[in-house]
């Protein structure tokens, strides 16, 4: 299969949405990563997600919506989602809710869950792709299950070409790492740390939110114990390095072979998290080791993604 890069211009959302309703594979960028899209209304479609991918057909995907009241075409709406909806969409957050049972979506979406993950990305690109398809996009992360997530058109083409029928290039993602995933059929619930920080939620909802229990049942994306994973190996909270070890730093250390902030910065760690990854990815593979980043605001999306990243692996 040929694989090709649109434009992220008219013309290339034009061809997008004629693939995507011809039950085609087309990566696009949203504000976090780029995501690779097929109408989730179509069972072939979708399971041609789990296919290019090599995803399990137990891991459930996004959809991806144009507004909110696309959204409640599909779930059931509540005052809380369209309270936290008004403070965070469009923008990097995901509501698990309960499915409407006249949904129409394909039932691999949810891996036969009583629930649908689903939000309103800010990406112009995303917007207007999904405006011109008008319809619900599901889209996981643009690359093959459990390698690093992509944040270029590059990233994409390097994981999935000859695999999908299309990447529209709308350049690099700014937020860098995989939407927060908020659990709303029960008590509000942390399901995947991601680029909206925890602490913006509880703002809004005015308690604090639960997490999710350990060894927990999967119901959202992204929660799979290795993930994230470039070919090398990973240790985490790293103060020193051995000689055979690659650092990537965080703030000011010594030594480092690439920093995801020299400044201590967590919004530009995590826009650097994926790149800096797939660039050591690319330059061999000694071990890497990663310094310390605090366990606050985004830092805990980012040591997520990092703790995933050195899991063990199968």
């Amino acid at each position: 299969m040929d694989t090709k890069t649109l434009p992220a211009d008219a013309s290339g959302f034009a061809e997008a949405a004629t693939l995507l309703r011809g039950g085609g594979l087309v990566a696009f960028p949203t504000e976090t990563v780029y995501g690779l899209g097929a109408d989730a209304r179509q069972d072939h479609a979708v399971a041609r997600i789990f296919e290019a991918k090599g995803r399990p057909r137990f891991n459930p995907l996004i959809v991806h919506v144009a507004d909110v009241e696309t959204a409640k075409r599909y779930v059931i709406w509540s005052d809380l989602a369209d309270r936290i909806a008004s403070a965070f969409w469009p923008g990097p957050l995901t509501l698990v809710l309960p499915l409407r049972p006249d949904s129409g979506l394909s039932p691999l979406v949810t891996a036969e869950l009583p629930t649908l993950a689903i939000r309103v990305p800010a990406h112009p690109v995303a917007k207007a792709l999904l405006a011109q398809f008008d319809g619900p996009v599901a889209a996981p992360s643009a690359n093959p299950s459990g390698k690093i997530s992509p944040t270029e058109a590059a990233h994409v083409r390097a994981g999935l070409t000859g695999r999908i029928e299309a990447v529209v290039d709308g350049g690099a993602c700014d937020v860098g790492v995989e939407s927060t995933i908020l659990g709303l059929s029960d008590t509000p619930t942390l399901l995947r740390p991601g680029g909206l920080p925890v602490e913006a939620l509880e703002s809004a909802i005015g308690a604090p939110v639960a997490g999710r229990a350990e060894n927990a049942p999967l119901t959202a994306p992204g929660q799979m114990t290795s993930h994230y994973a470039p070919g090398a190996t990973v240790r985490l909270n790293a103060t020193e390095i051995s000689a055979e070890e690659r650092l990537l730093g965080f703030g000011k250390v010594d030594g480092a072979t690439l920093n995801l902030s020299p400044s201590g910065d967590l919004t530009e760690a995590a826009a650097n998290l994926f790149h800096h990854l797939h660039q050591l990815d690319q330059d061999g593979d000694a071990p890497i080791a990663v310094s310390p980043i605090p366990e606050t605001g985004l830092g805990l999306a980012i040591n997520d993604r990092l703790k995933r990243a050195a899991a063990p692996r199968d």
